[in-house]
């Protein structure tokens, strides 16, 4: 029998059942779970738009298609006047307008016009707006750098590790774009601030023996947060698997010991913070969701995120455009021209919603339903429909052992980890000062 002690801090944490004793109880967890899902009722928080699909890299993992002119591969001045239209019939008080490619930063106009265009919109306040760029910085100006301190634009790049790693998966013409893309983030602190560009690595095979390595580079280069990120296999880095690919299993162990790396440096005092970690400890610990769209149920895509292409075409996540590129046009919501309510009616985001339900067969009974959810856009391109049993996807077998991972390490916390976690876990804007970006 469980001491009385335990037991009572065990339904103190709704894990014993009241079967109606204590109506209380039952309220405020039926209110911490309507919180968690908060950022999905609230309206489209999230819009992705691709103003273009130029890009100078050669990468192989790369999602998408690069185009090397604007011919037919950017969008109109109409089409980004259209989606600005879509943003702003959100009803969400904040809205998250992030800019995508190819590379954004070769239609710096559509940006201007985009990010001038909502704040005009905003004269009255009434929204909160934050913009985010992400680019390989290679053409990245000051005139630009003076426009984004000016709209207070934040910055976030891609950065796989030392320079012979990230040259090699990530290769421009010149063979250079480690060293450029080092010199667009110094151009960035110097001309916006220390903290205006984040920094995002994605795991291939090559990047498996060096797990150490990359944490370390992003500790030499200042960043305080690292997302420690398994290879995608939508679009365009599907057809690469063979040479880029590798096992869960290989994957794991390449988390671990780049994770115990993280941590060795946070014991050392310096603050570093694994993004991956911190959304799953976010679903442990916080009552407020961070809203990560592959943890949401109902899912996020095409709820909480839309994505406007650069052809006019709107997608419910990144990845749903992304499966177009291997000829998959399923979760195609409708058009830019569109308005925000018929597309949130559409065939392709109540597919999506009925999918992702915790309710589920598979997640019925599952430890973590209150936490995890099934990823319908995943299921999609792994096995052609989105309502594939949860159990059969990589995604249920990645985020079962991640949340394994976490309980492990919490059990495991002294006083100081268990804050540490703590803070990881708050929301983006309820961080302390030295974990917000």
């Amino acid at each position: 029998m469980l001491p009385l002690m335990r037991k009572a801090e065990l339904a103190a944490r709704f894990f014993f059942p009241n079967h109606g004793r204590n109506l209380g109880k039952e309220r405020l967890l039926a209110a911490r779970l309507a919180a968690k899902r908060e950022t999905v009722a609230a309206g489209p928080s999230l819009h992705i738009i691709v103003p273009t699909l130029q890009c100078g890299h050669t990468c192989q993992y790369c999602q998408v298609s690069r185009a090397q002119t604007d011919l037919g591969f950017s969008m109109t001045p109409e089409m980004l006047d259209a989606a600005c239209a879509r943003i702003w019939e959100s009803t969400a008080d904040v809205l998250t307008i992030e800019f995508q490619g190819g590379d954004p930063l070769l239609r710096f106009d559509l940006i201007v016009r985009a990010v001038e265009k909502l704040t005009r919109m905003n004269h009255e306040g009434r929204k909160r707006l934050r913009f985010v760029v992400a680019s390989t910085l290679h053409q990245l100006t000051e005139e630009m750098c003076d426009f984004f301190r000016t709209y207070d634009v934040v910055l976030s790049t891609s950065l796989d590790g030392p320079a012979q790693l990230h040259n090699r998966n990530r290769p421009v013409p010149g063979r250079d774009s480690y060293q450029r893309t080092l010199e667009g983030i110094a151009l960035a602190r110097q001309r916006i601030g220390q903290h205006a560009v984040s920094a995002l690595m994605t795991t291939t095979k090559a990047s498996l023996a060096f797990p150490e390595e990359i944490v370390d580079e992003y500790v030499r280069l200042g960043m305080d947060e690292i997302f420690l990120r398994p290879l995608s296999i939508y679009g365009f880095a599907k057809r690469n698997l063979t040479r880029l690919g590798y096992t869960q299993e290989e994957f794991q162990a390449f988390y671990e010991r780049a994770l115990r790396r993280v941590l060795w440096w946070n014991e050392k005092g310096v603050q570093l913070r694994e993004v991956y970690m911190s959304i799953v400890m976010n679903k442990i610990l916080s009552t407020f969701d961070a809203g990560y769209v592959d943890l949401q149920s109902p899912t996020g895509a095409g709820s909480s995120v839309l994505v406007y292409n650069y052809d006019g075409w709107v997608y419910p996540s990144d990845e749903a455009r992304m499966l177009v590129e291997t000829g998959d046009a399923s979760l195609r919501m409708g058009r830019v021209t569109d308005s925000l309510d018929q597309l949130l009616a559409s065939t392709t985001r109540q597919q999506l919603r009925q999918a992702s339900e915790t309710a589920a067969v598979d997640c019925a009974a599952c430890a973590y339903r209150h936490y995890c959810a099934p990823n319908p856009v995943d299921s999609q391109a792994q096995f052609g429909r989105p309502d594939m049993p949860a159990l059969q996807t990589e995604h249920c077998g990645r985020h079962q052992w991640l949340f394994d991972t976490a309980f492990t390490l919490l059990h495991a916390a002294d006083t100081d980890a268990e804050e540490m976690f703590h803070i990881w876990a708050r929301p983006s804007g309820m961080q302390e000062a030295r974990c917000d970006r």
